[in-house]
């Protein structure tokens, strides 16, 4: 996990997960429409899964 990917999850969290596939963008997506935290959230623990 690298910082850039890091911050660009707190700044935007759709792009930090936009090379997981779509259906991890359209649902951290979703949680960011819901609410920032949520979303900074699932992006985060995305990222940090190794598959």
């Amino acid at each position: 996990m690298s910082i850039w990917r890091v911050i660009l999850s707190i700044v935007f969290p759709p792009l930090a997960v936009l090379d997981k596939g779509c259906g991890s963008v359209i649902i951290v997506f979703i949680l960011t429409l819901c609410g920032w935290i949520p979303g900074v959230i699932a992006a985060l623990i995305i990222i940090n899964n190794p598959k």
